[in-house]
């Protein structure tokens, strides 16, 4: 299942590029990208997990950049 999280906030591509990295190792996740320019975070996920991969994807942009604030889209 596609999931699209909207990133406000996010202030360096450095950040985009380790939120990327952190929510690939996921467990059930899958073609992840973060996009600095547009601040979203795109991935394939387990549909049966999304609800949890999402709250946990949300938790590594909060920990790698404090003050951005998630939305998730689709």
């Amino acid at each position: 299942m596609k999931c699209v999280l909207k990133l406000e906030g996010l202030c360096c591509a450095n950040c985009a590029a380790k939120i990327e990295n952190e929510v690939g190792k996921m467990d059930g996740v899958s073609d992840v990208n973060v996009s600095f320019i547009t601040q979203k975070l795109t991935m394939e996920a387990d549909e049966s997990r999304i609800d949890s991969i999402v709250d946990e994807a949300t938790r590594i942009a909060k920990k790698v950049e404090g003050d951005v604030t998630v939305k998730r889209l689709k």
